[in-house]
């Protein structure tokens, strides 16, 4: 087939309007929509252990991670990423920049600063290649995809200053632990990490006047206050007050970078310093906080995590990505009364979220985010992914890249933000490369393997394996389509139809 039809074929298959009738039968539908949403998208040995074991029960493993035993092969590609086993401190003087007292008190040349910061870019990408692979193949799905969401609820952007050195350990150290445990937790994590305080720029909020106030360090900076409430809790119609962004800001003074050890490498990289923070009773959301130091930060973060505004403001953004850009109210509701009764426990509000018929009912509602929508391609595919990078590529160049967002508001999940023409070349380009075999996804990249890449033989993706885990959330007119054109295309057209990239 010539490339200007092939192009028109896929684009026939890529703008059929979605909520087509499905052609096969319920019960693998539902295993396929579970698989959708809980997982990053159904492989074949993942239905078959749905169908054995049914969705119930599916839904309650995945609801506890730590019963899963993880497989050897991640366990090994993991253990090759020698910065993740590096605690904050330990990056910044592995990494960081050179500072005076650790060069012999030379000040190094920009030439030098510069290398340093170029050789650093490993750890951000031996942290992208993590996440990768454990969403391709972690059996604790569900954590994996809860990784995803908390992420982009509390984002870091990896581009500002030393956060480059953090990115990985903040999701190792403070997303994933908690990401279905306790609110409370996750956000108190958070607000103890290096990586969100220089993000937020909280490690410049310094009381004015204090004994610890000099340099940049002698005013008080609301970014983090602000956000911590109209993004992490509260929500932007939660309540609160400018006097209430003044009021945190004030409360959280200290809370920063640990200066004296971390030129060390020892201690936490974040700490609270008492010598700036502001000793004085503040009213916080109507309440007197006395003063505490280190204590009034916790008593905020207590009183903004079982806040109902903070309830109903998750609720909603859990629906919303597991169920429908606009979830049903009813849903964010009983989600909201879930989250309080429970003290806010993520595993509770979660069950309660994925028994629910507004779930099961949802099926084809939300459009796959650019890094789901290239994750489940590689799973459906069955692609044996030792080289990452040509997947991380593809989610950049979709507007995805991971750690890249810069804005603390994270990614969208929602249809609006991600369908477009443009958008949707650049899938079906990645769907035509994937299951053409022609993705270089071996260990070595190209400019540096032994045998070049057009002298090797690409392997194909399967298409009839393909189309038979896929078959029964294919609509029609995709089948038509998939039948109609030549075996070599087949792949292509299924990990670029309407069907794949809706869940």
């Amino acid at each position: 087939m010539q490339p200007t039809r092939l192009f028109a074929a896929f684009c026939v298959a890529a703008f059929i309007a979605p909520g087509s009738v499905l052609a096969a039968g319920v019960t693998d539908q539902q295993i396929i929509h579970v698989l959708n949403r809980v997982a990053f998208g159904p492989t074949a040995a993942e239905v078959a252990h749905v169908r054995q074991v049914g969705i119930d029960r599916y839904i309650d493993e995945q609801l506890h991670p730590e019963t899963i035993p993880e497989p050897a092969a991640l366990t090994t590609r993991l253990d090759g990423l020698d910065t993740l086993k590096l605690d904050p401190a330990q990056l910044f003087i592995e990494y960081g920049p050179i500072l005076p007292i650790m060069n012999g008190g030379v000040k190094p040349t920009p030439e030098e600063q510069k290398a340093r910061r170029q050789r650093a870019n490993i750890i951000a990408q031996q942290a992208r290649e993590a996440r990768v692979w454990r969403a391709l193949y972690s059996r604790r799905q569900l954590q994996e995809v809860m990784v995803d969401f908390w992420y982009n609820h509390f984002n870091v952007f990896a581009g500002k200053g030393l956060d480059h050195l953090w990115v990985g350990r903040y999701e190792a150290d403070v997303i994933r632990p908690y990401a279905l445990g306790k609110f409370r937790d996750l956000l108190l994590a958070t607000a103890h990490s290096p990586a969100m305080l220089f993000y937020l720029d909280n490690q410049l909020n310094t009381e004015p006047g204090s004994p610890g106030a000099k340099g940049n360090l002698n005013g008080i900076n609301e970014n983090y206050a602000r956000e911590i409430m109209e993004l992490h809790t509260l929500g932007v119609d939660g309540g609160y007050t400018q006097n209430d962004v003044i009021a945190l800001a004030h409360i959280l003074t200290g809370w920063g970078l640990q200066r004296q050890d971390l030129r060390y490498g020892s201690g936490p990289a974040a700490a609270f310093d008492p010598m700036r923070h502001d000793f004085s009773p503040k009213v916080f959301l109507g309440r007197t906080i006395p003063a505490s130091g280190e204590r009034e930060g916790e008593q905020a973060i207590d009183m903004l995590a079982s806040s109902p505004a903070t309830a109903h403001h998750l609720a909603f953004e859990l629906a919303q990505y597991f169920v429908a850009d606009q979830p049903p109210p009813a849903l964010v509701d009983r989600l909201a009364k879930r989250f309080l009764a429970t003290d806010g426990d993520i595993r509770t509000v979660l069950k309660t979220l994925l028994t629910s018929d507004e779930f099961r009912d949802s099926a084809g509602e939300k459009y796959k985010t650019p890094y789901q929508y290239v994750l489940s391609a590689a799973r459906a595919a069955g692609a044996e992914v030792d080289n990452p990078r040509p997947l991380l590529g593809t989610m950049a160049r979709l507007g995805e890249g991971l750690y890249q967002c810069q804005t603390p508001d994270g990614y969208k999940n929602t249809e609006a933000a991600w369908l477009g023409p443009e958008a949707t070349n650049v899938r079906i380009g990645f769907a035509a490369a994937l299951a053409s075999g022609r993705l270089p996804l071996d260990r070595e990249p190209p400019a540096m393997a032994a045998t070049p890449v057009a002298e090797r033989v690409p392997a194909p993706v399967d298409a009839a394996a393909l189309e038979r885990l896929l078959a029964p959330v294919l609509s029609p007119h995709t089948r038509e389509v998939v039948a109609g054109s030549a075996p070599p295309l087949r792949a292509a057209l299924l990990l670029g139809s309407p069907d794949f990239m809706r869940h």
